[in-house]
C-alpha cells in the first residue's frame, strides 16, 4: 500500500554495542589468592591487578572461607600447604559452595601425588613452585579469563537475539513520543535513577533498554526482574543473593541480581507490587550502595543504575499506606510517563507497519500492507492492551490473511464491532458525534480524520496523488501540503 507510514522516529541502538561490550570484558575475573606467606600474596596481587583483574588475598584457610562465604569469585589460587590447614580442605569447601569457581593449586616439587589427589577432588589446575611460578599462573589465569569472556559474550548474544526477535526500537512520531525521545537522550548519559510509569503494554522495558543502550553503561549488563512475579522471601534472595546454608535448599553460594548488574543497569519492573518489608531493604541498598547476601555478615559495594517501572499510581499507593514515600523519592529522581496508545493514535499506522514487516518475514507470507478500511478500524479502537495488544492483533491478522493486504475480515470482532458502534452512535445523533465523558482533543481528532481520508483516497487512487486529490475535491498543491504535514 502506497504511503502507509513514513520511517519511524526511534531511538537507535548503538551499532558497535557488541564490540564495546567485548572491550568492557577486558577487566574480567575476580580472584582470591590464598598463601600463608604474605610476600607471595602481595606479589600475586600486584601481578594480577596489573592484568586488570579484581584481586583479594587471604593468609589462612579460615580467612579465605570467610571471603567465600560473602562473595562470589571466578578463580581461587591457593597453596597446597597452608600453616594451619590444607589446600585440599579449602578446595573441598570452595567446590561445595561455588561449584563454578576455577581452583588452581600451587604445589612444591615433592607434592606430585597430593596434586593428583587434588585433581580428583575437583581442582582445575595445579602449578609447581619455582622461578616461573608467576608467569605460569598468569598464563593459566589468562586462559580462564578468556573462557569467562567467551561465556559472557555468548550470554550477550543470546540476550540480543531475544531482544531482536521482539520490538527492538521505540516507534512513534506523536508529540508525546517525541518529548519522551528527547527526555531519553537527555537523561541516558547520567546515572540518575529513573521511574517509568504507564499502563501495561505501553513499552516501559523498551524505554529502560533505550536509556541503558544510550548511556555510558551500554557495554555493561542490563539485568531485569519482575518484582511482582516473586513472593517476598524469594525476591530478597533473587536481588541480594545468598551463601550456602542461609536457608533450607541453599546448597551453594549464589550471586544476587544487584551484584550481577554491577557496573550496569538493573531494571525493576512492577515495583509497585513489592511488599513494605522489601521496600525498606531496597531503600537501604539505594542509600548505602551496598548489598548483603542472605546469611552473610559482610556487605558488598555495588555500582548499579536502577530503573524502576510500575503500572500503579504510586501517589495513591503512598496515601493508602502500600508504598513508602521515602523510597518513591529515591526511585523517581527522573520520572517518565508513557501515554496509552489511545492518546497517540497517530502512531498506530507506524506501529502496525513495523509489526506487519516483522511478522510477514517470520511467517514468509506475501502480505504487503493494510487496506484503508482496516486501518481506520485500527485507529478508531481504544486499545486497552496498548502496544502489546496491537502487536498481537497484527500477528493474528498476518497469520489469517490470504491476500496481499490486511483486510477488515481478519481483524478481531471487538475491533470491527467497536467501529460500527461508533458509527451507529453518530448516525443516531443525526450526524452529530457523541462527545466522550472525559472530553477529547478536537484538533488532534480532526488531524487524525484528515490523515485517514488522505490514506483512503490514495488507496482508492492506486497511489496516484493527482487522482487522490481529485477524489477529495482539492488541488494537487493542497494535497501535497497535507501529505507533507501528516507524513503520508
Amino acid at each position: 500500500m502506497s504511503g502507509l507510514a513514513s520511517p519511524p522516529r526511534c531511538i537507535p541502538l548503538p551499532l558497535d554495542g557488541f564490540h564495546r561490550f567485548c572491550h568492557a570484558l577486558d577487566v574480567m575475573a575476580h580472584l582470591l589468592v590464598v598463601d600463608d606467606q604474605k610476600s607471595i600474596c602481595e606479589l600475586l596481587e600486584i601481578t594480577f591487578r596489573k592484568e586488570g583483574h579484581r584481586v583479594e588475598t587471604a593468609t589462612s584457610a579460615e580467612t579465605a572461607i570467610r571471603r567465600l562465604q560473602s562473595q562470589i569469585f571466578d578463580i581461587v589460587i591457593s597453596d597446597l600447604r597452608l600453616a594451619e590447614s590444607s589446600g585440599l580442605d579449602l578446595l573441598k569447601y570452595t567446590k561445595e559452595v561455588s561449584p563454578a569457581c576455577f581452583f588452581i593449586l600451587i604445589t612444591a616439587v615433592g607434592d606430585y601425588e597430593d596434586a593428583i589427589t587434588a585433581l580428583n577432588y575437583g581442582a582445575d589446575r595445579y602449578v609447581r613452585k619455582g622461578d616461573k611460578l608467576t608467569e605460569e599462573l598468569r598464563q593459566v589465569v589468562r586462559q580462564v579469563a578468556e573462557s569467562l569472556k567467551l561465556k559472557k559474550e555468548a550470554g550477550y548474544l543470546r540476550r540480543e537475539l531475544r531482544r531482536l526477535t521482539g520490538l527492538d526500537n521505540i516507534i512513534g512520531q506523536s508529540a508525546k513520543m517525541r518529548a519522551i525521545f528527547e527526555l531519553i537522550q537527555t537523561v541516558a548519559p547520567q546515572s540518575s535513577r529513573v521511574l517509568i510509569t504507564g499502563d501495561s503494554g505501553t513499552g516501559k522495558e523498551l524505554v529502560a533498554r533505550a536509556i541503558h543502550e544510550n548511556s555510558a553503561r551500554a557495554q555493561t549488563p542490563f539485568v531485569t526482574i519482575n518484582c511482582g512475579a516473586f513472593p517476598e522471601t524469594l525476591l530478597e534472595s533473587e536481588l541480594f543473593g545468598y551463601i550456602k546454608g542461609a536457608f533450607t535448599g541453599a546448597n551453594e553460594n549464589r550471586q544476587g541480581l544487584f551484584q550481577a548488574a554491577h557496573g550496569g543497569t538493573l531494571f525493576m519492573d512492577e515495583i509497585g507490587n513489592m511488599s513494605l518489608a522489601m521496600q525498606v531493604k531496597l531503600y537501604r541498598v539505594l542509600q548505602e550502595h551496598k548489598v548483603r547476601p542472605l546469611g552473610s555478615m559482610e556487605e558488598n559495594e555495588i555500582d548499579v543504575r536502577v530503573i524502576a517501572a510500575t503500572n500503579k499510581d504510586l501517589g495513591k499507593e503512598i496515601i493508602e499506606g502500600r508504598f513508602r514515600e521515602d523510597l518513591y523519592y529515591r526511585l523517581s529522581v527522573i520520572p517518565i510517563h508513557l501515554p496509552p496508545l489511545r492518546e497517540r493514535r497517530e502512531d498506530i499506522p507506524l506501529l502496525a507497519r513495523s509489526f506487519l514487516d516483522r511478522f510477514r518475514k517470520a511467517m514468509e507470507k506475501p502480505v504487503e500492507g493494510i487496506d484503508a478500511e482496516a486501518l481506520r478500524r485500527l485507529e478508531a479502537y481504544n486499545w486497552p492492551g496498548n502496544v502489546r495488544e496491537l502487536e498481537n492483533t497484527i500477528e493474528r491478522a498476518v497469520a489469517l490473511e490470504t491476500g496481499r493486504t490486511i483486510s477488515v475480515n481478519v481483524l478481531p470482532e471487538k475491533i470491527t464491532s467497536c467501529f460500527q458502534e461508533q458509527l451507529g452512535r453518530t448516525r443516531s445523533g443525526e450526524g452529530r458525534p457523541v462527545l466522550p465523558d472525559v472530553g477529547m482533543d478536537l484538533e488532534q481528532h480532526i488531524q487524525q480524520m484528515e490523515r485517514s481520508y488522505l490514506l483512503a483516497a490514495l488507496e482508492k487512487a492506486g497511489g496516484v496523488r493527482t487522482k487522490a486529490a481529485a477524489l477529495l475535491k482539492m488541488s494537487y498543491r493542497s494535497f501535497k501540503h497535507y501529505a507533507k504535514k501528516y507524513k503520508v
